[in-house]
């Protein structure tokens, strides 16, 4: 085995391959950080490679790159992680096993609590604020033997699709760092794309995992409502628009981080109750016969940036080449109430900031998008947010019919190419006003309003040397079959092949 078919190949592929005794340290590559998730998690447990090493190898490469990138953040002391690597290190030599991420570092989105650490949303008001427990779902990443390294960069309060703060600063997409790397969870996607990080966790409410996925040629994976809980906010019934999820370098590495995240929880009444089978059931899809329904741009309903349709529809015709039937579809819904249908839910779910904004002093460090999303809430009625809910529902069955005749459904992840990090949002598209900080990104809201899972895959670039992708919709519940799918498709496009050249600080 070569270099770079290991590097290509599953850790799980390599175990099945060549025997877990024959994988040895002249397999591996030159660069530690170069090997995906699952190989680098095999290389640990069979002792080829020490976490020391992995350690070292992470960090010389974030010390690289990341002050050009600026995805990670809060970055704990060199000296203490090598330390914590060491006994990463001693507990495999007592045959202690603490995971397939045992010795691996990790850097949790900057809305999640890591035990120490800490947490600022990317807010001034929060800025410097220690967390003094792990979040419900950085446990279950803790548990599986990783070693937290920092936080990775978000936009303030994770509110809009550009990674941006007054704390941290800006974000910029692995393939040019002038551009964004989106959001909300742009700092992760870019941390893996510029290889600093192995996977990356993150959250979705309007595209925060598949929109930074596409901007940077990753995989974003928002999962099925209720999949993946993280116990975060008081109300455990009614606001079920958000939720966490996984990003990897590949599909293998985002099912493995996604099966470490999901399951369900006795103290979160709204978690799905069935769990996600293990990453040795998980395996590539045969794309024979497979039905995909492309909603494009809802039949000229979305403004689309030249460019990004013929880009999908170019490896919707390679699905095609293998077997997959594709046609166009379209939902039987009026996409306008869809819209008018977030606009609603999208402020009630923003109430809960309102002592931010009752406050005069905080209220001066709130960036105006977040301002106007609070005020929207004080006119959101009772009324209105059942009208929503029925509205929710209603799309929730156009899309389930359309499941009745297609296995999966397709359309764009954005609306706009990767633009200048020093835009805070797009103005207008082809033209369009976008009367709103989010209209730009109106092509994720049915993934959200559905609660159905979905893949942002790679679908190529244009010619500045732009990425884009694709989002894959499934059933309710069907997350393993939407990234078993998904991983069909990266072996026949390839594009997740295609690595940025990475700039350094001069």
């Amino acid at each position: 085995m070569d270099r770079r078919e290991f590097i290509g190949a599953s850790g799980l592929g390599i175990l099945m391959a060549i025997g877990q005794k024959t994988l040895k340290a002249a397999d591996l590559p030159s660069d530690l950080t170069d090997m995906t998730a699952s190989v680098l998690s095999a290389a640990i447990r069979q002792r080829e490679v020490s976490c020391v090493e992995v350690m070292q190898a992470y960090l010389d490469r974030i010390h690289r790159y990341n002050p050009v990138y600026n995805a990670i953040v809060s970055m704990v002391e060199d000296d203490e992680l090598i330390k914590q690597a060491e006994l990463a290190d001693q507990a495999l030599d007592k045959d202690e096993y603490w995971g397939w991420m045992h010795g691996m570092p990790h850097a949790v989105k900057d809305s999640m609590d890591v035990e120490g650490m800490p947490t600022s949303h990317g807010s001034p008001i929060f800025a410097g604020t220690i967390a003094g427990k792990d979040n419900l779902l950085i446990a279950k990443i803790r548990g599986q033997g990783a070693i937290f390294i920092g936080k990775t960069n978000l936009p303030e309060f994770g509110m809009g699709s550009q990674t941006y703060n007054p704390v941290f600063g800006a974000t910029g997409s692995a393939y040019d760092p002038n551009l964004t790397a989106g959001g909300s969870t742009g700092g992760g996607a870019c941390g893996l794309a510029t290889h600093m990080l192995p996977v990356a966790d993150g959250g979705d409410m309007m595209g925060s995992l598949r929109n930074p996925g596409a901007y940077n040629n990753v995989i974003g994976f928002r999962p099925t409502q209720g999949r993946v809980v993280d116990g975060r906010g008081a109300d455990l019934f009614y606001q079920q628009m958000g939720t966490s999820g996984p990003m990897g370098r590949n599909c293998e590495d985002t099912y493995r981080l996604l099966h470490t995240i999901a399951g369900p929880e006795r103290t979160l009444p709204m978690s799905l109750r069935d769990r996600v089978p293990a990453s040795a059931e998980f395996s590539a899809s045969s794309l024979q016969g497979l039905r995909v329904g492309w909603m494009g741009n809802y039949e000229g309903y979305l403004p689309v940036e030249p460019g990004i349709l013929e880009l999908c529809e170019s490896s919707l015709e390679t699905l095609a080449g293998h077997g997959a039937a594709v046609e166009p579809c379209m939902p039987r819904y009026d996409m306008d109430r869809l819209w008018q249908t977030w606009l609603t839910l999208r402020h009630w779910t923003r109430h809960a900031m309102r002592p931010l904004y009752d406050d005069r002093e905080t209220r001066k460090l709130l960036k105006p998008e977040a301002v106007w999303e609070i005020e929207g809430s004080f006119d959101t009625s009772a009324e209105s947010v059942y009208r929503a809910g029925i509205a929710r529902a209603d799309w929730y069955r156009a899309l389930h019919a359309l499941f009745d005749q297609y296995d999966f459904l397709a359309l764009p992840t954005a609306q706009v190419f990767p633009f200048s990090k020093d835009t805070h949002w797009p103005k207008r598209i082809n033209r369009k006003k976008m009367d709103t900080y989010h209209r730009w990104m109106e092509v994720v809201i049915g993934g959200t309003l559905g609660g159905v899972p979905v893949a942002n895959v790679p679908v190529g670039f244009d010619r500045k040397n732009r990425p884009m992708g694709m989002q894959i919709l499934g059933p309710f519940g069907s997350d393993q079959q939407v990234l078993e799918f998904a991983q069909a498709y990266e072996k026949i496009t390839g594009h997740l092949d295609r690595r940025p050249v990475l700039v350094e600080k001069t």
